[in-house]
């Protein structure tokens, strides 16, 4: 049984200048996001700080939590729910001394809670030159990710080839970020492990694009470019739809049934990979087109009438 018909139409470099609209309107909407938010929500990995793990035996209410961690001199803590009877607890606060840590938290919960109401899960402390040198190590890997894909593709098809995939994968990661500044989603190193995990996946699917974009430019030569770049992502659609679709289907699994440990880090794969699809049929492709239209090379043959 055909699912996906492999003989479609669709007028995908017609679409290019509303689909650039677009992602320039949500990039533009993630850039105000960070700005009224006074930049990511960066966490313990990065900012710096304390995260605290605590898992009780019963419900217990926020306010008396935080007043424990203020009589340790942990004012202004964040307390987060982690699931049932669970929460996180951050704060700025970062030392070197994890044992006196353990023994001063130890301390606060036994007295406001009793010895057995509670268990520390775990404490986590990041100094911050440790949070800038991971947040600049970060920045790196996502940065060289991109200029070792810029290579490889300007080796295997063009340069302009390489140029349209670059800027699809810029665009599948300012939409990612946007989406976590928009819903306040913590930016640690799981973040940027889902960052790099989206940037394989979305060139995987354009190459496989660019790969028939060249077959068919030398087995059509009368045909314009416009003409075989929109029969070329017509021809993979079906994969592409496929495969994406099996990968939504695990992530939104994940998303929904894998706990608070992988939530940050399966939507941010959830997002990636929409936009991953997205950027493949409607901006690498057609951003080839656009090199081609300023500076000709004479890939394409002229279609003759």
């Amino acid at each position: 049984m055909e699912i996906i018909k492999t003989d479609t139409h669709f007028n995908f470099v017609g679409m290019m200048k509303p689909a650039v609209i677009l992602s320039f309107a949500v990039i533009i909407i993630g850039i105000a996001s960070l700005i009224w938010h006074g930049g990511p929500n960066y966490g313990i990995d990065f900012a710096g700080g304390t995260l605290i793990q605590i898992k009780f035996q019963n419900e217990v209410h926020t306010d008396k939590i935080r007043s424990a961690f203020k009589s340790i001199g942990f004012e202004g803590s964040i307390i987060q729910n982690y699931g049932p009877k669970e929460v996180i607890v951050r704060t700025a606060e970062s030392g070197t001394d994890a044992k006196g840590l353990t023994s001063r938290v130890d301390e606060a919960m036994s007295t406001a809670f009793g010895k057995d109401a509670y268990e520390l899960r775990r404490i986590e402390m990041v100094g911050p030159k440790v949070g800038k040198d991971l947040t600049r190590k970060a920045l790196l890997a996502i940065i060289f990710s991109w200029i070792g894909i810029l290579v490889y593709v300007g080796v295997r098809f063009e340069f302009r080839y390489a140029l349209g995939g670059i800027v699809a994968l810029v665009h599948d990661v300012l939409i990612t970020i946007t989406f976590l500044s928009l819903f306040e989603k913590e930016f640690d190193l799981n973040i940027v492990a889902a960052l790099l995990t989206i940037i394989g996946f979305s060139i995987n699917d354009t190459i496989v694009i660019f790969d028939r974009i060249r077959e068919n430019a030398r087995k059509n030569i009368r045909q314009s470019l416009d003409e075989i770049i929109n029969a070329s992502v017509n021809q993979t659609l079906s994969r592409t739809i496929l495969t994406s679709l099996t990968v939504l289907m695990v992530l939104i699994i994940l998303f929904l049934f894998g706990g608070g440990v992988i939530h940050d880090f399966t939507f941010t794969l959830l997002v990636g990979t929409v936009a991953g699809v997205y950027s493949t049929v409607f901006i690498a492709s057609p951003i080839v087109l656009f090199f081609e239209k300023i500076k000709p090379t004479g890939l394409k043959g002229k279609k003759q009438r």
